[in-house]
């Protein structure tokens, strides 16, 4: 008698199709075992992207049996990731420890490495759970903050009130939660320069109060603040250049529409603080006719070395922050040099400086403060039209101070005449009063 062996008919679906079929696997270890199934199978599992998690056991760590359980369980998650090598993709790795403790210390750099070195994942996650225990200490290893794989990273430190990145790479999305964490600096964005898709850097932070974005940002690459509702102060210190973007005219489209993005979506916080570019630029976007977002700034700061065609971006600026109560101008020789000149010419500049309608009247600013300023009187030409104008226009101020870069005995000649030019200055202000300090 003949018999027929029925056609496994799953098998001969081609690999692509059996992969997919395997990642819809909802727990990894169930991938492994689809291994049993057939020789064809048995080394399927690996190229399968699969996620792992650990949980660990909520033991009491005051007995000194639970903590041999819980060393127990960690030695058996490392041995198990020691299999887990051998896949190709592991897209995310997740760790839950119950709290952190001294000696867990060199299994969380382990799976650290294993997560940032080895595996390479995209995502990875290590949350303790801090509701029963506090403490919390746990200093993430500096070799994962040079890591190009990751998309998604979760470190769960519920207690933790101030997040500084520097040099962030790759990572389109931060995601923060946290009801503690208050204040969040991020210094040099980058991206990888094999990869052409990854511009931008998505923020959701509804929680934090303080925000600093600092230093280069470079071939249209954005920081998005997609929200931060609970925001007070904001320090934009950017220095951005889209060198790589077409025409010097679409490059100044893109840098002016950045600039307006950053500013639209700060305009609700209480405290502004614009570094030497974004200062700059003002002229930049009011020169080309751009709009500034009406705000609720009650204090600003603006890092600038003042010159003529700074004049129209500040006072435009100005215009639209109605609720400014003090205005700070700190005097910082590191501005960018020249930036009006790569836009406008002579010509358009004079003309729209000329033309530039600079009346309005700010209702409720009391104080304003010029600092670490050089007091030479090629400065102080630059000044004066400010100067003027704050003093015309600020109704209710009561305090104008000048405060120089110098000390009382090396006061200079030039800084005396700028003195005496500032008193005579007409004040719209019955109550306001000029200092001088040094």
């Amino acid at each position: 008698m003949e018999i027929l062996m029925a056609k496994d008919r799953l098998t001969d679906l081609p690999e692509l199709i059996l992969l997919h079929i395997l990642s819809m696997l909802p727990d990894s270890k169930q991938v492994v075992r689809t291994s049993a199934l057939s020789k064809q199978w048995r080394f399927l599992w690996k190229s399968v992207p699969v996620s792992l998690d650990f949980h660990f056991p909520k033991y009491p760590y005051e007995s000194k049996i639970n903590k041999k359980k819980i060393l127990a369980f960690a030695a058996s998650t490392n041995r198990e990731l020691h299999y887990w090598r051998s896949c190709e993709k592991i897209q995310a790795f997740r760790v839950f420890p119950y709290i952190y403790k001294d000696y867990l210390t060199e299994h969380l750099d382990f799976w650290v490495h294993f997560a940032t070195n080895i595996a390479h994942v995209e995502e990875f996650t290590l949350q303790f759970d801090q509701k029963i225990y506090p403490e919390f200490a746990y200093l993430f290893p500096q070799f994962a903050c040079t890591n190009t794989s990751l998309r998604k990273l979760v470190l769960g430190s519920p207690n933790l009130e101030c997040l500084e990145l520097d040099k962030v790479c790759g990572i389109r999305r931060l995601d923060i939660s946290s009801l503690k964490l208050r204040k969040l600096i991020i210094t040099n964005y980058e991206t990888e320069s094999d990869d052409e898709h990854v511009h931008w850097l998505e923020i959701f932070a509804p929680y934090i109060r303080h925000l600093e974005l600092l230093g280069f940002c470079c071939d249209e690459i954005r920081l998005q603040l997609r929200n931060v509702a609970s925001l007070v102060t904001a320090v934009l210190s950017l220095n951005v250049n889209f060198f790589e973007v077409g025409d010097e005219q679409d490059k100044l489209d893109k840098e002016c529409r950045y600039l307006q993005e950053l500013l639209h979506s700060v305009a609700h916080v209480k405290n502004l603080e614009l570094g030497p570019w974004c200062t700059e630029f003002l002229s930049v976007l009011e020169l080309k006719g751009r709009l500034f977002p009406q705000s609720s700034w009650q204090f600003l700061k603006l890092n600038t070395a003042l010159e003529q065609l700074d004049f129209p971006g500040i006072c435009s600026f100005l215009q639209s922050s109605l609720d400014l109560e003090t205005l700070v101008i700190d005097w910082n020789d590191h501005k960018p040099k020249g930036l009006l000149s790569r836009y406008t010419n002579e010509d358009e500049q004079s003309r729209r400086f000329g033309a530039h309608n600079v009346n309005c009247s700010l209702l409720h600013l009391k104080t304003i403060k010029f600092i670490n300023f050089y007091g030479q009187l090629s400065e102080s030409k630059f000044v004066l039209p400010l100067v003027k104008y704050l003093l015309k226009n600020a109704t209710v101020l009561k305090k104008f101070v000048l405060s120089g870069k110098f000390k009382w005995s090396d006061v200079p000649r030039d800084y005396v005449k700028m003195e005496q030019e500032f008193l005579s200055i007409p004040r719209s202000s019955p109550h306001a009063s000029v200092v001088f300090s040094y």
